[in-house]
């Protein structure tokens, strides 16, 4: 049936393609909605979609009724341009890190404003940011990792910060100390930034003093909140007592720091490096399960895992077996493991009882 987003309820079933103004799909077909799909119809000004007659769970659906005169034009622009936009600000803010940290490489002291005017602006898109978490790996380039991990870490921890239920003001400086964290590394000698080989015991000795560095940066900035010089010395730090600089536990690592160092993780792993392969989004969220009854913070690692899980339905994915499919539906207990409908028999496998079968990309909504 034909209906307009307002007349929508939570487990519709899409019959078609919701496609924007480019053509390019905005919820695909076989899509479970949920309420951030509904509300994202009504931001992208989507005036009638085709759902079955029967809910996910078998129920027949009935149709919301709106008045008419409830449902109010948006004045913003369409969401699906602002989309296409984001990347476009994201890579303009690396760029802008870039030059930043070359001067932080040449002694010059840390610009707040500058830092600030750079990822404020970038921080505030979550619209954008919460339809980019599973892809912001996919923008990043070997050469340039440091800058876009810089930025990329900042976003993700603003972002969830947000899903923590932190203020704006709060969640924005998470994200600032997330960005931040990695400055102390313009003090390293660059030959060890950009080592295309492993890094030697040496190496990683050296590596391991850039939050004491970067708090250093930092520590003298009075517009630099206490908590932000915090999170950005503790960002290495682990629960079990096994990080570094200082080995700090528990309830001494503040709760700044384990969300970045959630992040951190999520971001560093996800990308290819100049001396480590990428690895799948799913896979390195089932290693943050792994870690979050030890090293890291469980109650942080469950919202983001939850997070991610909540913008996975419609996903396009590659599987292991290099065959695509598209996710269809999560179990809140098995959120590495959904269920995927193949593009080329229409099956739909659940991981969950496929042991070595297991999401190898994420190719976009």
């Amino acid at each position: 049936m034909r209906v307009e987003p307002p007349q929508l309820v939570p487990g519709c079933v899409l019959l078609k393609n919701v496609t924007g103004k480019s053509n390019k799909p905005i919820i695909p077909q076989h899509t479970v909605l949920t309420e951030e799909h509904i509300n994202l119809l009504e931001k992208f000004l989507v005036e009638t979609v085709d759902v079955s007659a029967k809910l996910a769970d078998g129920e027949a659906f009935k149709p919301k009724f709106v008045h008419k005169e409830e449902v109010k034009q948006k004045e913003e622009p369409s969401k699906e341009q602002n989309a296409e936009l984001f990347e476009d600000h994201y890579r303009n803010a690396v760029s802008n890190y870039k030059k930043l940290f070359i001067k932080w490489q040449n002694n010059v002291a840390i610009d707040m404003p500058e830092v600030r005017n750079i990822l404020i602006p970038l921080f505030e898109r979550m619209d954008d940011i919460s339809m980019a978490v599973y892809t912001l790996h996919h923008y990043a380039d070997k050469k340039d990792y440091i800058f876009h991990h810089s930025i990329a870490v900042g976003i993700l921890s603003a972002y969830l910060a947000k899903k923590m239920g932190f203020e704006k003001g709060e969640w924005l400086q998470v994200g600032l100390a997330g960005s931040l964290s990695d400055c102390g590394m313009a003090r390293l000698d660059n030959t060890i930034v950009t080592k295309t080989g492993s890094l030697n015991f040496s190496d990683y000795q050296e590596i391991k003093k850039h939050p004491t560095y970067s708090y250093r940066f930092i520590e003298k900035i009075p517009t630099i909140t206490k908590e932000v010089k915090l999170a950005v010395l503790q960002h290495h730090e682990r629960m079990d007592s096994s990080g570094y600089p200082i080995g700090l536990s528990k309830e001494n690592i503040h709760v700044y720091s384990r969300i970045i160092a959630v992040c951190d993780i999520y971001h560093a792993m996800t990308c290819e490096r100049l001396y480590k392969e990428k690895q799948s989004p799913f896979n390195v969220i089932e290693k943050l399960q792994h870690d979050q009854f030890s090293k890291l913070d469980h109650q942080v690692v469950q919202i983001f895992i939850k997070s991610l899980a909540n913008f996975s339905i419609g996903t396009k994915v590659i599987l292991s077996t290099n065959q695509s499919g598209e996710i269809v539906f999560v179990e809140d207990r098995y959120p590495t493991r959904p269920m995927v409908r193949m593009d080329e028999s229409n099956e739909i496998v659940a991981l969950k009882n496929e042991s070595t079968l297991f999401i190898s990309e994420i190719i976009g909504n």
